[in-house]
């Protein structure tokens, strides 16, 4: 596959930036498929701002996600279909398979009942 020199406008400054056919090789043998939006700088710039945690190990992994805390926990009312006690359980039931309360779980699944 040949690759020729294309010239792009950055979408952070507008500015023109050429992505060279040396970059388009390396973008394709790593298996990227997009072209870059950013020119050099813009994109220097964004993995500064984006590192630039206070007193941040640039080594250290970055969390997925922010800590929202910890998440309310939802419990759905329905009966056991087995001993046909109220329970609740942490999922909706849909109707489509037969929802167990804990003691009978565990005794279909051959635990000790718990107390």
């Amino acid at each position: 596959m040949s690759f020729a020199d294309k010239t792009i406008t950055c979408r952070d400054c507008g500015m023109d930036f050429v992505f060279t056919a040396g970059e388009q090789e390396f973008y394709a043998s790593k298996g990227f498929v997009n072209e870059p939006t950013r020119c050099p700088s813009c994109r220097q710039a964004r993995k500064a701002s984006m590192n630039a945690g206070a007193g941040r190990d640039e080594r250290a992994p970055r969390p997925a996600m922010a800590s929202a805390g910890p998440r309310e926990r939802v419990a759905y009312q329905t009966t056991c279909a087995n001993c046909g006690q109220e329970t609740t359980v942490p999922f909706v039931p849909r109707g489509t398979k037969p929802v167990y309360c804990s003691n009978c779980f565990d005794q279909m699944r051959g635990r000790e009942t718990r107390y």
